[in-house]
């Protein structure tokens, strides 16, 4: 059985602004299960457009959150995430897993039905982030992601 890991991040979104990213490590290949999405700032009436995309650099990100194993008895994940990037990183063009719109009142919840995880490559600094396209505003969001590897 697979070991479950979850982590969090926030940013201010805009354009092209990543709110987290889960990163590979050369030895698994860390498996997205579910991603919540929601928005923390004083309701307003904008939505903005999200990604979850591929990345071949992590880019420079401010902090890193280790991830936590969802059983304490769990080892360390060999995975990481990326937070607060004051460089964004590099996507794979075209490389779109998926993408939604969000309503600052509200909320995203996605999991993945079994053998529907979005699978990141057993490839150093590679992965995929959860990066807003375009806003109506520069509202924070918050995003948690679970993964198994």
């Amino acid at each position: 059985m697979a070991n479950s890991y979850t982590g969090v991040g926030a940013a201010a979104v805009g354009t092209d602004k990543t709110v987290m990213n889960l990163i590979s490590s050369a030895t698994r290949r860390p498996a997205l299960t579910e991603l919540i999405v929601s928005c923390s700032a004083s309701p307003a009436d904008l939505s903005t457009l999200f990604h979850l995309e591929r990345f071949t650099a992590v880019g420079t990100e401010g902090s890193g959150f280790t991830p936590l194993p969802v059983d304490p008895a769990s080892p360390a994940a060999a995975s990481d995430f990326g937070v607060a990037h004051s460089a964004e990183p590099t996507y794979t063009a075209s490389a779109i897993l998926m993408k939604f719109a969000l309503h600052q009142r509200s909320i995203f919840r996605w999991v993945a039905a079994p053998g529907r995880e979005l699978v990141a490559p057993a490839t150093a600094n590679n992965g995929i982030g959860l990066q807003s396209q375009s806003s109506g505003g520069t509202a924070s969001h918050d995003a948690t992601m679970f993964f198994v590897e």
